[in-house]
């Protein structure tokens, strides 16, 4: 790892982490529509992507946490992502967050606009280190969050290795809206896969939400979820696909979800 990225990643956590302690807390977040763990993946100067992210609950939470939710029962969280490659190891996206309820009616969520800095990963198609630091501001309706205005800081990190590959993003996000002041929120994800074929591998991702960083919520109110996940690599599209299982009660039981890849060069 170079030891100026060293220095400039050093700098940006210390930035991340005094801002998440003047910021407001994060309002309800109702709806997870991008259920993904970042890891090396970076759009090159001049290249440009679309995912679709897919998500829905078979079972879980059916009753609203506050005036306007969407309940997760059986809705379909559909959200396309496009992104382009800006260089100097950044890229930025756009989301554009939609769900059906349990009775099939359709809510536009608003919108997500990220960028995401990568200076320090193997070269392409190598193993090695990678981390970096992605942010991400949303203007989001009342289907989506209680909050309209929220900001998410996820710091990347992991490795790259012949065949496999492991990641963790800790997340701090808050709101930006009046009214919901505190500490952020505290999320952590991690992934672990190995290859068990060219362009085909198999392993977890795990998703915990902690609650507010000041006062973590207790263990039986905290959402963890479980994931069995395919991920298939292919020169013009790729596919991650997961089965999650929800281990506290807070959880939903089960939770599906898939996001489909196409590079455009």
């Amino acid at each position: 790892m170079r030891s100026h990225a060293k220095g400039r990643i050093g700098s940006l956590l210390r930035l991340a982490l005094l801002g998440a302690c003047l910021c407001r807390a994060p309002g309800a977040l109702a709806i997870v529509d991008e259920i993904q763990v970042y890891t090396d993946d970076l759009d090159a100067r001049g290249e440009s992507g679309l995912e679709l992210h897919i998500n829905t609950t078979p079972s879980g939470r059916s009753t609203p946490d506050y005036e306007g939710d969407v309940p997760p029962y059986h809705g379909v969280r559909i959200t396309p992502e496009f992104s382009w490659g800006l260089g100097h190891d950044l890229d930025w996206g756009l989301y554009l967050p939609t769900t059906t309820d349990s009775d099939g009616h359709f809510y536009f969520g608003g919108a997500k606009l990220r960028v995401k800095w990568l200076p320090v990963r193997g070269a392409e198609g190598g193993s090695g280190w990678y981390a970096g630091i992605n942010n991400e501001l949303s203007d989001l309706n009342k289907s989506f969050s209680d909050s309209r205005w929220n900001d998410e800081v996820r710091f990347i990190g992991g490795y790259r290795g012949a065949g496999w590959l492991v990641g963790v993003n800790p997340i701090l996000e808050w709101a930006l809206s009046p009214g919901f002041r505190g500490s952020p929120d505290f999320t952590l994800a991690w992934k672990a896969m190995i290859d068990v074929a060219r362009g085909f591998s198999l392993g977890a991702e795990y998703y915990q939400d902690f609650g507010p960083l000041s006062n973590p919520l207790a263990h039986d109110q905290q959402n963890r979820t479980l994931y069995a996940v395919v991920d298939v690599e292919r020169k013009a599209w790729s596919l991650n696909f997961g089965v999650g299982r929800g281990l506290t009660p807070a959880t939903d039981d089960w939770t599906l979800k898939a996001i489909v890849g196409i590079a455009f060069n």
